[in-house]
């Protein structure tokens, strides 16, 4: 029994771990891609079983650990009943499935901080735990041979189907009658560029451990890959198979709209009693500076801040395309509790992301000359503040000021490009190389916040190309059919304001939203543009 624990984690530590991450990025690729569900249900179980048996085998030596090593029995007891567990919750979740993306964007925001590798890490435990009951329904519900509560391309089509066949049928009449007809036909979906995005999806995982191969911060990827990419990929999948119906979009943006009024009741608690809660570093800068920044239930005030932003946009896309009194008052309300907080987190990317996916509603609500004039009320608006309150933007320090002293990382990362620009440096080793590079830094500021940045300098133009073929296709899944319509129109705000936070703020791939944001708007692509035939209209009029 011995040896076979020892050849176990032998297999799994060494050289080794640099192989079997490539694997488990190929089973989750292969999940992202394969239209089979029986061989897509054993990618998942395949993925989420290696990957925490990296992750354990990567610190199997730690102190934390010891228990388990000198006590492997009840370590084995204790993982069976969490299997258990999993199980019989996969089993009540099965046979109410819409109820997973509740769960799943109730979840999202939710970080908790573990010690990991010498260091605290802010994981999401709790949509880790969804994320796993999830999985766990979708796999017995596959291989239980019964009818699955999921859409399936079958699902689709018989849908499609039907609908042409109503309109063949209206024509028919129509023609008898000798009217014309007016109404247009449905458009499919648009499967071959739905493809496409989960293909490069898949490249983007599987390039990334590739990639942490030579990395001198093999450690690091390994957690990104393990925390972030793996179950985010599971996520994007599961999310996938929801029908996204109006009452589905309602109950979720009610939901992040909900949590997103109770993070801000903390901030204003925390703003009203000068305390934060999570981050000694932000506490120290409160105490040393005249302003105060909230974070409440975040980490970093950013994140909290790029939350607002995103609930605000889908909030408002729903009050431009319909509006009833009561609700209107609610939802304008809710609008003014969130942006008040938000100023409180003085996070300049998240206003300006904020602003961006306003500009993006605009456009794609009205006729571009509207557009433009709201846009140039909004710059209006924005450079008064800015002269109202110049220190509170950095404007007096220059531009480190305003980009929060990340100039500096700006330039090292393109440096660091300069210098291997056809590999990189290694995934993960942004914060290594950067250090390396600059021995005397005077700051503990060395992780990038610009993605492409981090992307060119740890996987050079591989990764490069990859991450923008990828941007590419993932903005054209949600811009198309967009224009006048407030479903897709909030997808896509949401999504470009995200992007350009990224573009600040880093955490692309990193953020569950990233994921969910492109699993609620491929699963809209996929369906045909009358929804009517497969159940509610897809439409966010009844939400103001």
């Amino acid at each position: 029994m011995d040896d076979w624990r020892v050849l176990a984690i032998a297999s799994l530590t060494g050289p080794a771990p640099k192989v079997w991450l490539v694997i488990v990025t190929v089973l989750a690729g292969c999940m992202l891609v394969l239209t089979n569900r029986r061989r897509r249900a054993a990618a998942m179980v395949g993925a989420l079983v290696l990957a925490p048996a990296l992750l354990v085998a990567s610190v199997w030596d730690e102190s934390r650990l010891r228990v388990v090593r000198d006590h492997p029995l009840e370590g084995v007891i204790a993982l069976l009943v969490a299997l258990a567990v999993l199980v019989a919750a996969g089993l009540w979740l099965r046979r109410r499935w819409p109820l997973f993306g509740l769960l799943a964007v109730f979840a999202m925001p939710f970080r908790v901080p573990l010690s990991l590798s010498g260091g605290t890490a802010n994981l999401l435990v709790p949509l880790y735990l969804v994320v796993g009951v999830g999985a766990a329904a979708y796999v017995l519900t596959v291989f239980a041979r019964e009818r699955s509560p999921y859409r399936s391309r079958r699902d689709e089509a018989a849908a499609l189907a039907a609908e042409r066949a109503a309109q063949a049928a209206r024509a028919a009449r129509a023609a008898q009658e000798g009217m014309p007809l007016r109404e247009r036909p449905p458009r499919a979906g648009d499967p071959a560029l739905l493809r496409w995005l989960a293909w490069l999806l898949a490249v983007s995982l599987v390039v990334y451990a590739i990639q942490a191969s030579y990395s001198p911060d093999f450690q690091q990827a390994l957690q990104n890959t393990v925390f972030f990419y793996i179950p985010f990929a599971v996520l994007y999948v599961l999310m996938r198979e929801i029908r996204w119906t109006a009452a589905m979009l309602r109950s979720a943006l009610l939901v992040a709209v909900g949590l997103g009024i109770a993070f801000s009741l903390v901030g204003f608690v925390e703003y009203a009693t000068r305390t934060i809660f999570l981050n000694p570093k932000l506490i120290t800068t409160n105490n040393t500076h005249v302003y105060f920044t909230v974070n409440s239930l975040f980490y970093d005030p950013n994140i909290f801040g790029r939350y607002l932003s995103l609930t605000m946009i889908l909030l408002v896309a729903g009050l431009l395309y319909g509006r009833a009194g009561r609700a209107l008052w609610w939802s304008l309300a809710a609008l003014a509790v969130m942006w008040a907080c938000l100023l409180l987190t003085l996070s300049r990317t998240s206003l300006a992301a904020l602003l961006l996916g306003m500009a993006v509603l605009a456009a794609l609500r009205w006729k571009p000359s509207r557009a433009l004039v709201a846009a140039v009320v909004v710059i209006v608006v924005g450079a008064a503040a800015v002269a109202a309150s110049p220190h509170t933007f950095g404007l007096e320090q220059g531009f480190q000021g305003v980009s929060g002293g990340r100039g500096g990382l700006i330039s090292g990362g393109v440096s660091l490009f300069a210098d291997r620009p056809g590999w990189g440096w290694g995934s993960g080793s942004f914060v290594h190389e950067y250090r390396a590079h600059n021995p005397n830094l005077d700051t503990t500021l060395a992780a990038s916040h610009t993605i492409p940045i981090t992307v060119a300098a740890e996987q050079g133009l591989i990764g490069l190309a990859v991450y923008v073929a990828l941007v590419v296709c993932a903005f054209t899944v949600v811009l198309r059919r967009s224009r006048g319509d407030p479903v897709h129109s909030a997808i896509a705000a949401a999504f470009t304001a995200l992007v350009f936070h990224t573009m600040l703020y880093a955490n692309f791939l990193e953020d569950p939203t990233t994921w969910a944001l492109l699993a609620v708007g491929a699963a809209l692509a996929a369906t045909p543009r009358r929804a009517a035939a497969a159940g509610e209209p897809l439409s966010l009029r009844t939400l103001a």
